[in-house]
């Protein structure tokens, strides 16, 4: 019972459910298809199986690499489809299995389960296109121009059957877009497909005009081929890989990291599955680089970037050269305080490694500062999360160096919260002159952000974020023409097109000071919806970070209450009653539940008493 419980388990996993679904069907076609009909072969059929299974078996030796990765194809169905066309399909499917014995018992490389799901596979690409050909009125024995539909409707089924196979398996695996893989399976494998289609057709007509030698003719022209395409796909993976790594570490370049970090947090959207990316740089590089020259340099750079690939590979975490020097680790399933301890074993280690004119570091060895941020609705893009483990780094190396930290671990500027908030207030004191209800709204959207930072028990940094974002989140609207900021009646569609684009003008505006990146996703996010029909891109639920989530309740429960040109003011009860009635829709209907219960408690003290006396509080801030 308890065998045939995991058997049921097992099975109940996509990928083994889906092989052992095409292994039955495999198993159901060759039985009804084939009816062991070798058993009547006469010498001569033997003969010419064993010289076709001989055939299949040398093609096999000469298999080369096919897109996606870890697809791999040999002519030997040119074999199985010409057999079909010459000798009916049911002795093809003969020829297929004393081959599928031979590898079976000799090719111990590939595990025995393999063996059998590629028997089931060719079976049913076997019986699709000779049923095709059967149905379509071909006659076996020889080519008629005629009948060519036949034989190019058996090529496409066989071919087809084979594509859809692989790239299901595929999508299982990587959890990807079936269409996207099929596409790239097709696309990138389709010349190799066409030559053994078209290798098929040859080898009937040297089959039907001289069995034995035809054969041999076609298997040289086969080997010759199949080596050629081999040498071809060499090539690629050589050009791939120059242009994906850095030729003087070794480990993947600046470009290849970014690709690899946007489908890390794809995954991590779409799937839900963490990852933490740690930034690394080399302490005082400069001066071993002055004191030895450059090339002593690059060799530092090499030693160092061979040191993390040995530590970083057995746990296939993928490393790359960020830039001069310093690199990149993103650590799959990795939370941040795991990465922490990994990333600062992978210090201590790189500290007790010897290297010949280190003594002239400030360390006298040599170190790194790392940074570590881990994936979260806060950085919802990889400028996003590149930009906080830079701060994190930033605030290693201010410590001292030689030290590995977490983004918001501790404040992560020398300058006071207070200082940052003065200076961003000169900045939107601009609108005074300009605009002076924006100037209002913003210095009150920021007061309840500093409320709800303590309701939500926010993190120092994420307070920090959520306070300063609040105090600029509307500074794109400096350049909306002052007509249309201060215009009374209702805006015109192309006026509101104008002033929708104050968020991506505010972006503009805190990338160019170089000093508040990370910001950015509550100035470019904060009018977006929870049901994607927001803007700037249209993103939805989780897609929008938390904070940026918090932001647009605030931003538009003062809104409404606050008196506007062409806009009738509401009530606070009547603000609380629409933020509940568009929650789910406009509105994350978590933070919600938040925002309405504290300001009907702000409203009414008595409310918060009880609750204090509920839950066992002091007093709270004064709001």
């Amino acid at each position: 019972m308890g065998v045939a419980s995991r058997l049921i388990r097992q099975l109940k996993q996509p990928t083994i459910g889906y092989l052992a679904f095409v292994c039955l069907i495999g198993a159901v076609l060759f039985i009804t298809n084939n009816r062991l009909s070798f058993l009547s072969y006469s010498i001569n059929d033997w003969v010419l199986v064993y010289a076709l299974v001989a055939a299949v078996q040398i093609l096999d030796r000469y298999m080369f690499r096919l897109p996606p990765d870890g697809n791999f194809q040999s002519m030997d169905s040119s074999v199985y489809l010409a057999v079909i066309f010459v000798y009916g399909f049911d002795f093809s499917l003969s020829v297929l299995f004393f081959g599928f014995l031979i590898a079976f018992f000799f090719n111990r490389k590939t595990l025995w389960w393999k063996h059998i799901v590629n028997f089931s596979a060719y079976t049913i690409m076997i019986t699709g296109a000779g049923a095709a050909f059967k149905l379509t009125g071909g006659h076996l024995g020889t080519i008629e121009i005629s009948r060519l539909h036949s034989y190019i409707l058996a090529l496409i089924v066989y071919f087809l059957l084979n594509a859809l196979a692989l790239g299901f398996y595929l999508y299982l695996v990587h959890k990807g877009n079936l269409f996207g893989i099929m596409r790239i399976f097709l696309s990138d494998a389709l010349f190799a497909y066409l030559s053994t289609l078209l290798l098929s057709l040859v080898l009937v007509i040297l089959l039907v005009h001289n069995r034995t030698f035809g054969l041999f003719l076609f298997l040289a022209v086969a080997m010759l081929l199949s080596h050629a395409f081999r040498q071809l796909f060499n090539m690629y993976d050589q050009l791939n890989e120059k242009a994906n790594k850095d030729q003087r570490t070794g480990l993947f370049n600046h470009s290849y990291f970014e690709e690899k970090l946007e489908d890390f947090i794809k995954e991590y959207r779409e799937r839900g599955t963490t990852f933490s990316l740690a930034l690394l740089d080399l302490d005082d590089f400069k001066k071993f680089n002055d004191k030895y020259g450059h090339p002593q340099g690059d060799k530092l750079l090499g030693f160092f970037g061979q040191m993390l690939k040995e530590v970083c590979e057995p746990d296939r975490l993928f490393v790359a050269r960020y830039g001069g020097e310093e690199f990149a680790i993103i650590l799959p399933g990795y939370a941040q305080d795991r990465a922490k301890v990994f990333i600062d074993n992978l210090r201590k280690h790189v500290n007790d490694t010897p290297y010949e004119g280190v003594e002239v570091l400030p360390h006298g060895c040599i170190s790194f500062s790392a940074g570590i941020i881990e994936v979260s609705e806060m950085s919802y893009d990889k400028s996003q999360l590149v930009d906080l483990a830079d701060r994190a780094l930033y605030v290693a190396k201010a410590k001292g160096k030689n030290t590995v930290l977490i983004y918001g671990e501790q404040s992560s500027l020398p300058i006071s919260i207070e200082d940052e908030m003065n200076e961003i207030e000169q900045q939107i004191r601009i609108f005074l002159s300009k605009d002076v209800y924006t100037f209002k709204h913003s210095k009150r959207v920021f007061s309840y952000a500093v409320e709800m930072a303590d309701e939500l028990r926010l993190s120092e940094e994420e307070r920090r974020v959520l306070a300063l974002g609040a105090l600029i989140h509307d500074i794109g609207k400096l350049e909306i023409p002052r007509d249309i900021l201060n215009k009374k009646t209702r805006l015109t569609n192309e006026e509101w097109e104008i002033v929708k684009k104050h968020v991506l003008w505010g972006k503009e505006f805190v990338l160019a000071t170089g000093k508040y990146k990370e910001l950015v996703p509550l100035v470019e996010l904060h009018h977006e919806r929870y049901d994607g029909k927001g803007y700037p891109h249209g993103l939805k639920g989780l897609e929008i970070p938390r904070l940026a989530r918090m932001l647009c309740i605030i931003d538009s429960f003062d809104a409404m209450t606050t008196e506007r040109p062409y806009q009738e003011t509401k009530s606070f009860e009547e603000a609380l009653h629409e933020l509940e009635r568009c929650s789910g829709t406009q509105f994350d209907p978590v933070l919600v539940q938040v925002f309405v219960p504290y300001m009907k408690r702000k409203m009414d003290p008595s409310l918060e008493t009880v609750r204090q006396e509920v839950h066992g509080e002091g007093d709270s801030f004064a709001g």
